[in-house]
């Protein structure tokens, strides 16, 4: 069973691909092992990714786990797979449009067994370690930014930093809202979306606030849809770059599985699915 069908994760490969940098067919004394495809790897992180599988357990004949904990080094090194985010969202803002006039920002606690440079005791887990990643997302649900801290962070103090990840889409709207829960519910919070000049649509403590009844539910949506991704809920990365690493992976996805259901409607390919995805 493929971890993502071929339709989407063509296209992912063929971007990623032009991103690679050139590399010698072969080592000029012809005396050393060649070196395993690039493409053999990327579907092995793809399925580390969707299945939550250790790096032993994904590896096999064609490519052992030392081969993809090097490669994926490789990449983080190059700023692949940070460039390939990029390009994905400026794909989506060309062919679909983001929605930015409204976005949504919340924050989701995952376990880390094995501790590492983000991990703090998750007040929802008996203290064990956990990450919490604060995520924004347009009125569409795609995700925009996402930062991770340990997950005894409140939410308020990552709201900043989260907003922040907007600068690298470039000029945003005026105006536009910010939706959030009533964890953010503090003078505090609504200065500081003032001073960016942003509007600011809070829940208020003690009142209750279906999930449906404003904007905000398309984070929770989006949030579901990242987990869906096992790697990013049960975590064994220590490093904060590696951690980054599966997030940006992980949003790729995401963005081209809405960006083809969105194109279905609008667009014709040779690829295009029978059925809307």
């Amino acid at each position: 069973m493929p971890a993502i069908p071929s339709g989407m994760i063509e296209p992912i490969w063929d971007q990623f691909c032009a991103l690679l940098p050139a590399r010698a067919v072969e080592h000029p004394l012809g005396c050393h092992r060649r070196r395993v495809p690039e493409r053999v790897v990327f579907d092995r992180l793809v399925q580390m990714l969707v299945f939550g599988g250790a790096y032993e357990r994904i590896a096999d004949e064609a490519c052992s786990a030392t081969t993809l904990r090097r490669r994926r080094d490789e990449w983080i090194a190059a700023g692949l797979m940070t460039a390939l985010h990029s390009l994905t969202l400026d794909a989506y803002d060309q062919m679909i449009g983001l929605q930015l006039g409204d976005v949504g920002v919340d924050g989701c606690i995952t376990t880390a067994p094995g501790g590492g440079e983000l991990a703090g005791k998750s007040p929802v887990d008996r203290g064990k370690q956990g990450l919490k990643r604060s995520l924004v997302v347009d009125a569409a649900g795609i995700p925009l930014g996402t930062i991770t801290a340990p997950a005894n962070q409140h939410d308020s103090p990552l709201l900043e930093p989260t907003l922040a990840t907007l600068d690298a889409i470039g000029p945003l709207p005026t105006p536009m809202t910010v939706h959030l829960d009533r964890g953010y519910d503090s003078a505090v919070t609504r200065q500081r979306l003032a001073a960016r000049g942003l509007r600011a649509e809070i829940a208020e403590r003690g009142k209750p606030a279906p999930l449906t009844a404003g904007k905000r539910w398309v984070v929770e949506r989006t949030n579901a849809w990242t987990n869906a991704h096992k790697k990013r809920v049960w975590c064994t990365e220590r490093r904060a770059a590696v951690i980054a690493f599966w997030i940006a992976l992980s949003a790729v996805i995401i963005i081209v599985g809405r960006l083809i259901r969105q194109a279905w409607t609008r667009y014709r390919w040779e690829q295009r699915p029978q059925r809307r995805p």
